[in-house]
């Protein structure tokens, strides 16, 4: 192709999008920077580590200090303890509200993981997720951790199966579901690719099917899962579960770029509409975070 050549809507790189929460009053990113967030999750400020900030903060360190309850200080490269500045509860609660007016309430510890049970991010997901949902559609939520995608789909009325390996995440669950007056979730507690290439020899599909495939890890049994190794299968069984005029919402906070989605979606499903980008938060001094890529997509 000639330099002069002009391009088709085909050869045209598609635009990278940014998506944010708006309707969190029970989260605020106050400031982030030199490698970690100060955020409040209701009336609790935390300091965690955050590999992508690696701009300067908007405050300085004595006000991170004297906001915060806790401060996440790693002892290894994916555990580490929470040391406390001042009282902080065992567990606490907070609140997200759909677009819909119903809330969405969600159980929050300090982990040995350095995470809360909660992404905030995902606000901009589940507002999505209960405009699309209603009664009679079918939703499948993979690597679901604490749920909010599965509650935001059955709070508008959808048929909800609820996949995580991890026994005590989908327990998790539970508690959210029950604390947000839900009920009727399928619950599974299984591998995840083994569910889906399952559910392709069975025929089922569903209306939306959302995963968040983690970079490693174990299933139920013992399985291994390395996101690099086995992402194209996983994409490949997902496809085959996508219903005409279905969606998919693929999230990984892995290192996979937003283009790298794209390329994987396209290969099996060319004709859907496609959305990439990333998942962002913006602090109260004014930074954009980036926590993760996105793709969003539309079968016809």
């Amino acid at each position: 192709m000639s330099p002069d050549t002009p391009l088709s809507s085909q050869d045209r790189p598609s635009p990278l999008h940014r998506w944010f929460p708006h309707r969190w009053r029970d989260h605020e990113l106050l400031d982030c920077g030199g490698g970690a967030r100060l955020e409040r999750f209701g009336e609790l400020v935390l300091i965690r580590p955050e590999p992508r900030a690696i701009w300067e903060r908007g405050m300085d360190e004595s006000q991170w200090r004297r906001l915060s309850a806790a401060e996440f200080i790693p002892t290894g490269r994916t555990k580490g303890q929470w040391v406390p500045h001042q009282s902080v509860p065992d567990t606490w609660e907070i609140q997200y509200p759909l677009h819909t007016g119903k809330n969405l309430h969600f159980s929050l510890e300090m982990t040995r993981f350095k995470h809360v049970g909660i992404f905030p991010e995902q606000g901009a997901n589940w507002d999505w997720i209960a405009q699309r949902m209603g009664p009679g559609k079918r939703l499948l939520n993979l690597f679901a951790y604490t749920g909010g995608a599965s509650l935001a789909g059955r709070a508008a009325g959808a048929e909800v199966t609820h996949v995580d390996a991890i026994k005590q995440v989908v327990s998790w669950t539970r508690t959210n579901q029950e604390l947000s007056g839900l009920d009727g979730i399928r619950w599974c507690v299984e591998d995840a690719l083994k569910f889906s290439e399952r559910e392709g020899r069975r025929g089922n599909q569903y209306d939306l099917v959302i995963m968040d495939p983690p970079s490693w890890g174990l299933g139920p049994k013992g399985e291994k899962w390395k996101l690099e190794e086995q992402v194209l299968r996983l994409v490949s069984a997902t496809s085959k579960l996508v219903a005409p005029g279905g969606a998919v919402i693929m999230n990984t906070y892995s290192g996979v770029s937003p283009s790298a989605l794209e390329n994987m979606w396209r290969a099996v499903l060319p004709d859907a509409k496609m959305e990439a980008g990333e998942l962002c938060l913006r602090s109260g001094t004014g930074q954009v975070l980036p926590t993760g890529s996105l793709l969003r997509l539309e079968r016809p």
